[in-house]
């Protein structure tokens, strides 16, 4: 792992030196003519003289303390560099040929690390071309078109962390063509067109060889015309929109053979099942105010896997539904509060040892230069229901700080 982030910080010191170097040997320009900025807008980058190619630099640290407590356990301090992650993006030959490349390095974003297995470092490798302003193509490995929530960065929510339902049904990244056709219009009705062709076992699978595809398509509606600064892919109202806007999208992914309990996502399944995903979200915004609901279900025939060798030993497809509900107000003084409610449902195969879930959070957050640099704090409560009857308790306290350029 060291190894790799070295030969990243290498390779963009001798691209600079080199950058030097040429305008040394030439007629003395200045740096506003090689096109380079740091901005609260903007990454750190630089173009090349003859325009040939762009890169532009970004990382983002997000640091977490926190406790937590289980009914009947010993309480749990937190404390971890939730994410870290170094980002690249520009364009080469052509402003048309666009991409995209996003590493994770911390131990989340890594996972368990096995030996004789890839070390799970790649979250975005991707080649964007786009022939005209409203198509833009992709290959490579980037976000599916799903939930909504899923899609923003993690670094644009309002609260520490995704929802219960998200980390349950969303799609998350895989490898494949995807397509995009959006037409924007602030002042009027907009949408947005989505689609991919995947492998459907999610990012940076080698394990076995594919037998099946995933398909994802996506529809997204803005009936009072397109978002602020595309508001859409952020949480929290910052821009404090002068006009309502409403977002109103649908996704169906469908993974055909899929290795995971989770397709993308999960643990391995003893048997492949083809599994089924629908999502439907929206968003509104108006004067620092945002209110969000979104729906996600999962659906599998015979959803549970049984070891051929151990018929002890099975493995469940995650399947079910949830609903999630946030509501939000950013203050002038980018101070902002936020409440969710989320409630978990699981299907009747795998209740007997899934149970259904309810979360209750609050948040109160802090904007600095916006989602760039912010403090976040959050209490949640987690209460999980299960088939006998039974009820467990679960609540945590959080403080969490992000920066990034």
């Amino acid at each position: 792992m060291k190894n790799i982030f070295l030969s990243i910080v290498l390779m963009f010191t001798l691209i600079t030196m080199a950058q030097e170097q040429k305008v040394n040997n030439e007629v003395p320009v200045k740096n506003s003519e090689l096109n380079q900025y740091l901005s609260a807008s903007k990454k750190l980058g630089f173009t090349e003289k003859d325009s040939l190619f762009q890169v532009n630099i970004g990382f983002r640290v997000q640091s977490r303390a926190g406790f937590q407590k289980t009914d009947g356990e010993t309480g749990v301090i937190e404390g971890e560099i939730r994410r870290m992650r170094l980002k690249l993006d520009g364009f080469i030959y052509n402003p048309k040929f666009g991409y995209k490349v996003e590493l994770g390095f911390s131990a989340r974003d890594l996972g368990v690390i096995k030996q004789g297995e890839n070390e799970n470092v790649i979250l975005d490798g991707v080649l964007f071309y786009k022939p005209t302003k409203s198509w833009t193509i992709a290959f490579g490995q980037t976000k599916l078109p799903g939930n909504n929530q899923r899609v923003i960065s993690s670094g644009s929510l309002e609260f520490t962390d995704r929802t219960i339902n998200n980390a349950k049904f969303n799609i998350d990244r895989d490898f494949g063509v995807f397509f995009d056709y959006a037409k924007e219009n602030p002042n009027r009705f907009a949408y947005a067109l989505k689609g991919a062709i995947t492998k459907g076992e999610g990012r940076n699978w080698t394990k076995t060889n594919d037998d099946g595809i995933a398909l994802t398509g996506k529809v997204e509606l803005f009936p009072l015309g397109s978002f602020t600064k595309h508001g859409s892919l952020s949480e929290g109202d910052l821009v404090r929109e002068k006009t309502p806007k409403l977002m109103i999208s649908g996704a169906f992914n469908q993974n055909n053979n899929s290795r995971r309990s989770q397709g993308e996502l999960g643990s391995d399944l003893f048997e492949a099942r083809t599994l089924k995903s629908l999502f439907f979200d929206a968003m509104l915004k108006y004067n620092g105010w945002t209110g969000s609901a979104a729906y996600m279900s999962r659906m599998a025939d015979n959803p549970i896997t049984v070891n051929s060798l151990d018929p002890t030993k099975t493995q469940a497809v995650f399947v079910g539904n949830g609903v999630d509900t946030q509501l939000s107000y950013v203050f002038p003084s980018n101070y902002q509060v936020a409440c969710r409610f989320s409630t978990q449902k699981v299907d009747s195969e795998i209740h007997s040892f899934t149970p259904d879930t309810n979360e209750y959070a609050v948040s109160l957050s802090k904007y600095i230069m916006g989602h760039k640099l912010k403090v976040q704090t959050e209490f949640s409560y987690e209460d999980n229901k299960y088939i006998s009857g039974d009820t467990t308790g679960s609540w945590y306290v959080r403080c969490q700080v992000e920066i990034g350029i």
